[in-house]
This record gives C-alpha cells, structure tokens and sequence, in this order.
C-alpha cells in the first residue's frame, strides 16, 4: 500500500456483537461503525476475526456456498467504505485453500488480504478442521507508519509478530474473537508482553463481544505500547467504538478500562451468554422451574438480568416432599425480582403415574425410580408451557451435578439453555451473594440452607456426595486440569472420596451429552472443550486400587 503524508493516526477499534451467519447484519454493524468511526476523524478502523459471519462458524465452514457468499457479501461492504481505511475479518477461498482472513478495504476495493498463520486447535477451537496456515505477513502503510496485520492465535505465539517485524511493521494490528474465561484479559496480557519484549513493537488489539451457543466474547480490546504497558482499554462485554490516536508508531494513552472483580466478571459473562442465546434465536421470554433452591435462584437472577422481569416467568411445582420453607422462599424471591410466578402442584400427575405402574412395581420397594419421576413430570410440565407460549426452558442445573450425574435425564435436565452448567456449587453460592450485593434478590435462607433436591423425605445432597467444596477441588482437578486420581489423593483428599467422585464423573459421560448448552465460564467446560467417548473400559495408571 502506498504511504500518504499526514501527522497523527486515529485507529477506531470496532468492539462489536456479530451472529453467526447473519452476513447482511454483520455488515452493517460494521459500516455503522465505520460512519461512526469516520465522524470521528479516524484514519483505520478494525472489525474483529471473522466479523462478517460470526465466530465460530463451525462446519458451515465446510460449505462452499458459504465462503462465496461471504464475499459477495464483504464486495457489498466494500462498495460502501469511502475515504477511510478499514479491516475486515472474512473467511476465504484463496488459491485452492480455506483461510481464515482479514480484509484491507479503501475507496471501495479490497486492496490486501492478511491470513491466519497460527491456528489454534485445542479447547473450543478447531481451526486446523477448516482452515489452511498462511506463512507471509501482511504489512500495511498508513500515513509513513507500517502495519503488521495478524489475526487473534497469531499473537499468542511470537512467530507471526517476528515475521511482521522482519517485513518492516512497526506497529501490529491484532483482529480477534478470543472467548471468555476467567481471568482471561490477565492471560492475554502475559501472552502479549513476552513477544512485546522481543521486538519492542506496540500492538493493538480489538475483541467481538457478546454470545454464541456456549461462548461468551468479553471485549476489552487493548492497546499495548512498546514496554508492554497497557495504555487504553475497552469496556468488558459491551460494544464500543474506541478511538486510538497514534503519533507515528507511539500510542497515546488514554482512558483504561479496569478489570471486573472476579465474581462480577462471571456474573456479567453468565447475562450476556444468557441474553444472546435467547434473543439471537428469537425466544420472546424464558421460563424455569423455581424449586426454593440456591441454584433456581441463581439462574432466575440472570434471567432477570439477561432480559428483563416481564420476559421471564417461574414455576413452582411442588409434591408432599417440598418444604413450606421452599415454598415461601420461592415466592418472596419472585416477589423480588418481580417475574410471574405460578405454581402448579404436581402430587396429582405423581399419583397418577403410581397408579399407572402399580402392577409393574408390585413387591419392590420405593427407590430413584419415583424420584425422578417426580423430576421428569416438573420437566415435562415446563416443556409443555414452552411448547404453547414460546418461552425457552432455562435448565437449572450446576458443573458439579453435571459433573456427577447428579440429575435427572427428561427431568431437571430438560430445557434448551442450561445458564450455570459451567459453574461449580460452590461458586454458585459465590455469586449468589455477590448478585445481593447489586440489589438484595435471593432471600438469605435460599443461600444458607442445606441443599435438597426435596424427592423424598428430609433428603440433603450430601447424602449421596461429598461436601460441595470437597466435590468441587476433585471435578476441577480431575475435568479441568486432567490430574490423576493418585495425584488428587496426594492434594489431600481421601481415597474414598476421589474414587466416589471419579467414578461417577465417567459413568455420567452419557448425561452430559444430552444436555443443553450453556454459558461457558472456566477454560474447560463441559461443551466442545470435553470430549469423552460415552463406551469407554480406560482406566489410567494414576487410577486407584
């Protein structure tokens, strides 16, 4: 590209929500920012990675249609970019190959093309499935100051800044749709510096926010200067237009957003998964089996929050097991919240199932049979008020009952979006106080009671599990950072407690799949990034005898 004179640099970060497929209004999301971004005096504005279909595409990405008609669909955009530069990330046929790209547009044409060089496979990402490695940088002049272009896994690696540097940038652009987890922009941030200080160069970096099936993208996008100090910062998980002046190669600080507290941030990531999921897939409102329990509460308060009381409705389904102390917890918590509460007893149905199966069960004794009927029939009563007023199911359940099968298939599984299945009991109980620190909704005795799933009399989860921080240090050591059972037991848990916990992790694996998705949180959850064979006999060396 050729120079042009000029003083300062405005580089506009287009923070922005794209939907997957949605190629028209992904495009126009980014020529409203770029109108914005023009109005504003900028120079270059950034779309995030793949900004024109959404991220991740998955196998839509093995269509050929769909590569062509992204670019019929980025040659529109194109038609409409006038007297400023912009970036665009696209997927691309490109001499026999797939690449995952970024497009370079002024005056109406698509001047340069940049290609991903490092393609991450490993948690939610299957790059290496679709797209083809690019081993040439792409340098962009602007104004006398050199580009480097690279695109979100390029900069977690220092090879793709080194070629950028080799090739004269003096400056590198970094496109992204990195997802979420906790603590993720600290991550980002080590990533970065490393690389930073090899070649002293500044980078700018500019993130998708919002959700897409599991994923959440937080934003925060950033500018590094040469020393690896973070100079300006977008806001987590809302769109925003930043606007980033540079004198030649050297930003100018200015205003750096500060990270949220760790329960805030997950909070936040569990609303916007929650919101994009039911309006991006149309859902007028939400409904959920409010039980008088910690984790109904929870998930009725990101509801709340995701999409506002008059779209969310509760139910109360209780039997001659639910305490009153439940239901009277249930009502003040709707009462608070302020969303239509129902309740719809359902001994009657219950009885009549008992009655049905009578012969059937004749000469043997009571046992999980009828408790999960009890949960499959409060499952097929909230599917039903589904299925005739529109509303989603939002299952109730955590990472720890997911994670020890601790939940019934057709029952307290049913549902479309499961809001917490990343989210461990014992921060469940986290942010349930923090949530109260906002606004007092979840009554106190819904956090400080003993928890029941209330199928039989005076039945508490721990009669069946270890204590829910005991639980919780084994799943995460075990699922989230593939440990041994020897190994967990030499962490200073007992042997019974790890083979329990263990075992029933394994033996859960044909649950989990029928499960809905939900928000992911941690940097494995139980979605894409879990992926064990259901029929499986292995049992490794670090097993216990």
């Amino acid at each position: 590209m050729a120079s042009s004179s000029g003083g300062r640099i405005r580089i506009a970060l287009a923070q922005i929500n794209c939907t997957v497929g949605d190629l028209a209004g992904n495009a126009s999301r980014i020529l409203q920012s770029v109108e914005q971004a023009r109005a504003a005096g900028a120079d270059l504005v950034l779309a995030p990675e793949l900004a024109l279909c959404g991220y991740p595409p998955e196998d839509l990405l093995l269509r050929e249609g769909f590569f062509l008609d992204c670019r019929r669909e980025l040659e529109r955009l194109a038609a409409g970019v006038r007297g400023i530069t912009v970036v665009v990330g696209f997927p691309e046929l490109f001499e026999g190959g797939r690449y995952n790209a970024a497009a370079v547009i002024r005056d109406g044409h698509i001047i340069a093309c940049a290609r991903k060089h490092d393609l991450p496979n490993y948690e939610v990402f299957d790059e290496k499935r679709y797209f083809a490695s690019w081993d040439e940088p792409c340098i962009v002049e602007l104004k006398g100051t050199r580009f480097g272009l690279t695109i979100c896994e390029d900069v977690w690696w220092p090879e793709a800044p080194a070629m950028a540097k080799a090739a004269g940038a003096q400056v590198i652009l970094s496109i992204n749709a990195s997802p979420y987890h906790k603590r993720k922009q600290a991550t980002r941030h080590k990533v970065f510096r490393e690389w930073i200080r090899e070649t002293h160069l500044p980078m700018v970096y500019v993130n998708m926010v919002g959700g897409q099936d599991e994923l959440v993208f937080d934003g925060a996008s950033c500018v590094l200067d040469a020393s690896g100090e973070v100079v300006r910062q977008a806001p987590f998980f809302d769109a925003a237009l930043e606007i980033v002046e540079f004198d030649a190669a050297r930003p100018i600080a200015g205003a750096v957003s500060a990270e949220l507290p760790p329960d805030a941030e997950v909070y936040r990531a569990l609303v916007v998964g929650t919101r994009d999921y039911v309006d991006k897939n149309g859902f007028p409102g939400a409904l959920l089996g409010l039980s008088g329990g910690v984790d109904s509460a929870l998930t009725l308060a990101v509801a709340c929050d995701a999409l506002g009381a008059e779209r969310v409705r509760a139910v109360m389904m209780p039997t001659q097991y639910t305490a009153q102390m439940s239901l009277d917890d249930a009502k003040e918590m709707a009462r608070r919240v302020g969303v239509r509460y129902d309740v719809i007893g359902i001994r009657p149905m219950f009885d009549a199932f008992l009655v049905v199966l009578a012969g059937e069960f004749a000469g043997r004794a009571a046992d999980l049979t009828e408790e999960n009927l009890q949960a499959r029939i409060r499952g097929t009563v909230l599917m039903a008020l589904s299925n005739k007023f529109g509303s989603i199911v939002l299952t109730t359940g955590n990472k720890s009952e997911m994670a020890v099968g601790y939940s019934t298939l057709y029952g307290d599984m049913a549902g479309g979006y499961a809001v917490i299945k990343d989210v461990a009991k014992t921060l469940v109980w986290q942010l349930s106080r923090y949530r109260n620190t906002v606004s007092d909704v979840i009554p106190e005795n819904i956090i400080t009671r003993a928890p029941s799933a209330e199928l039989r009399e005076n039945q508490t989860d721990q009669d069946s599990l270890p204590p829910y921080e005991v639980l919780d240090a084994i799943m995460e050591s075990y699922m989230e950072h593939n440990r041994s059972p020897r190994e967990i037991v030499a962490q200073g848990h007992t042997v019974a407690d790890v083979k329990q916990v263990v075992e029933l992790i394994r033996r859960s694996e044909y649950k989990r799949r029928q499960s809905p998705p939900g928000v992911r949180i941690t940097f494995r959850g139980f979605g894409k990034d879990w992926r064990y064979p259901i029929t499986s006999h292995y049992r490794d060396t670090g097993d216990l005898t």
